[in-house]
Order: structure tokens, then sequence, then C-alpha cells
């Protein structure tokens, strides 16, 4: 879809004050604003029909009626935006969403973290590879992960790759939903068990919809857009964005950016993350208090979600906000073997997912799905299951920055915790 009008492109990150975290430093590129331009100018990824239809089947999931699942790679390379690499990801999903939907007997709603997580928040940086201290590897959006100082270096043309990486995956996407649904299927979900009755239908209404984490402001700021429709105005780089643990200040520019568009959103929500600035947050991104308007992200840790999780579910409770509660049990479990390389352990993330749902359970509420970094073939960056301790890491460890499960190791944790 052609859109006709769109949103004013803002201001470049180096030039907002205060300067908001975990932003690219384009070393006053020449060409950033320029690039900024050929991004508001270009065609949407995704239509408002397609955000709309989102959030309706993301209501479904607030009102307790199906569960969703977020799930795909913890980084996207351009060099996997490829039709059969795109294909082979979303069977993968869509054969873990119809996993989750025989257990709980629910309809699922898929969202693949794919076409757009070309971006990736990072703790330092700077990192230290055959002695050498480099910048560090912030997402093929931002830079490389070839080790060299040039390759790291923050190069804003990298984000018209990302808009065409994603637009190849978009369209590969589609055309799969078409091949295994056909046109006439306008059921709402992704779960094999869903109907939708007494409604028009827009396009792709049974997904699966993409997500990524709005993290680079130069990216998605030029990609609103005005829904034809409504006037109202909508990210169209993605159906559902969402903020992190290190963005998701209640007052900052990542927030903000989310609460200005229609599209359904999210927030993740650590172990920093006290009562109070949750519900601000809340305020902030669903201030009409609309079901399948906000989902919010735990990952808080196995140790610390019995303790953290409960008064956090009461203040948003009491608040009145509807959100969509979903479990991410893999980022608060990281850790480092003593060779260095980061993993996480199947015993901690399901004992994490299993505390999640008995804290909402207990508070009466809708335990909504997991949000889960798993690649599409049996990778080892993840210990337990079918990679036997940390000696097995070794053999297939291909992810871009953060372990994934592999299919078998996620059927493991659904099976474990639904």
């Amino acid at each position: 879809m052609q859109l006709t009008g769109t949103r004013p492109a803002g201001r470049p990150a180096a030039t907002r004050s205060p300067a908001p975290p975990q932003q690219p430093d384009w070393d006053d590129h020449p060409d950033l604003e320029r690039i900024r331009g050929e991004l508001a100018a270009a065609r949407g990824l995704v239509t408002a029909e397609e955000v709309a239809a989102a959030r309706r089947a993301l209501a479904s999931v607030a009102r307790g009626s199906a569960r969703a699942l977020q799930a795909g790679d913890c980084a996207e390379g351009f060099a996997d935006s490829g039709r059969p690499r795109t294909r082979a990801k979303a069977a993968a999903l869509g054969g873990l969403a119809g996993h989750v939907s025989r257990r709980v007997g629910e309809d699922v709603v898929l969202f693949a973290r794919m076409a757009g997580q070309y971006a990736k928040p990072r703790s330092h940086g700077t990192e230290t590879l055959d002695g050498a201290e480099l910048p560090v590897y912030r997402g093929d959006l931002v830079n490389s992960p070839a080790a060299d100082a040039a390759s790291r270096r923050h190069d804003p043309h990298r984000m018209l790759r990302a808009y065409r990486a994603g637009a190849e995956v978009l369209d590969a996407l589609r055309d799969h939903h078409r091949d295994h649904h056909g046109d006439g299927d306008r059921d709402g979900r992704t779960g094999a068990r869903g109907e939708r009755q007494g409604e028009e239908q827009g396009p792709k209404e049974r997904g699966p919809w993409v997500c990524h984490e709005a993290l680079v402001l130069d990216y998605e700021e030029p990609q609103l857009r005005v829904d034809p429709l409504t006037g109202g105005t909508y990210l169209s780089s993605t159906h559902f964005p969402w903020v992190g643990a290190r963005t998701r200040q209640p007052d900052g520019a990542h927030v903000r950016l989310l609460a200005s568009v229609g599209n359904p959103v999210g927030c993740k929500i650590g172990p920093s993350a006290d009562p109070q600035s949750v519900v601000r947050l809340c305020e902030a991104l669903d201030p009409d208090r609309e079901p399948g308007r906000l989902t919010l992200i735990v990952r808080m840790g196995r140790a610390a979600l019995p303790e953290l999780l409960p008064d956090v579910v009461r203040h948003v409770r009491r608040a009145g906000h509807p959100v969509v509660w979903l479990s991410d049990p893999m980022h608060g479990n990281t850790v480092r073997t003593r060779s260095g390389l980061k993993t996480r352990h199947l015993d901690d993330m399901i004992e994490e997912a299993r505390c999640f749902v008995r804290v909402l359970e207990g508070a009466r509420l809708h335990p909504g799905g997991l949000h889960l970094e798993v690649a599409d073939h049996e990778v080892t960056e993840c210990v337990g299951g079918p990679v036997r301790d940390e000696s097995a890491l070794a053999a297939r460890y291909e992810s871009l920055c953060d372990p994934r499960l592999g299919p078998e190791q996620a059927r493991q944790l659904v099976d474990a915790v639904l």
C-alpha cells in the first residue's frame, strides 16, 4: 500500500535534549538527514489494516480467550532476509505456536521477531576481541559483527539496508501465509482453533505479525505514517514495537514515540522496575485502558521474579490497565561460561516462567504467553535438553548476539510451563 501522508520525520538523535539512551554515534554523518528523508518517503513496511488486526488479536489475549507467543532470533542479520530462510523461520515459529495451542487448548497469536530486529541495546560500548578494543556490535542496522574497527563504525546507510531487508522478509512472510492459508482464511489468529465472526476483516488477519524493539529513533521516527481511514498515526516499521528495559523511562523519547502511535505496543519489565514506575509507564502507553493496546513483557530472572512480580501485578491491576502479561524467561537468566561465552540454562528459564504463571493465576489474571529467543534449527547456545552441558555449546553456537533456544528446547519449555 502506498501511503498518502507521513508524519514529520522528527529530529535526529544527536540534536535531542537530553540525548536518548542506546543510540548510535553517527559522528555527524553528512548523509544522515537524506537517509531519514528516504525512510520518511518510503512505502510503509506494514499497513494500518494489519496493525489494527494485530491489536484486535491481542485484545483477545488481554480478555483471557487466547495466548500470545513472541519468538524468533535475538538479532536478525541482513544475510538472513532471503525467502528460503524466511520461510524456514516462519515454518518453525508456526510449528511452535501450534504446539502451544495444542497444549493450552486456545488460539495462539503469533508475533515473529522478524523484519526489524536489526538493532540491539548493549550494556557496554566496547568489547575486547583478540586483544583489541572495538566498538561493540549493535546489530546490523548500526554496524557489522566483523571484528575490525572499520566494520564496527556506526554507519547510517545501514538503516536503508535494514528497511530493504525488512521489506524482503515481509514479502516472503505474506507469500508463506497465502501458500498455507489462502486468501479466504480470515479467522484473525494463528492458532488452529480460532474463528472470528461478525467483522469485515482486512488483509493478513491470521498473521504471523512481526515485532521488534523500537530502539534506533533515527530509523523509527521517519516511519511514522498516517492511517488514511482514521487520520491517526501508526508506526509502519512493524506491527508490534516494544521498548526495552534500558529505554523504558516514562518521560523518555522511546516511550513518547510509542505513546504517539496506534500500534499495539510492549514494554520489557526487568528487576529494576519498581511498581510505581510501571504504573507510570502504563499511564503513558495505555491512557485509555484499552485491551490489546499494551503488553508487559516480564524479564526479571529466576531469583528476583518471585519477590518482585507480585507487587508489580497488584499495582497495575489496581490502576485498571487491562494489559497482556507475557513471560520472557530468557533475558534475566543470562550467564557466562568460564571461557566467557554467554549462555542460558533451560532449568532456570522453566522455573522463571512457571513462577510467572503462578503469580498471575494467584492474582486471578490471565498469563498471556511467552516471549522467547528461538532459532529455526537445532543450535547449541543454551544448556539443557539436547545440549547436555556447557562443553556442548561450541558445536553450533551461531547467534549474532545472545543465546537462543533450539526448537526442541523451546518445546520442552512449553511442555514444562503450560
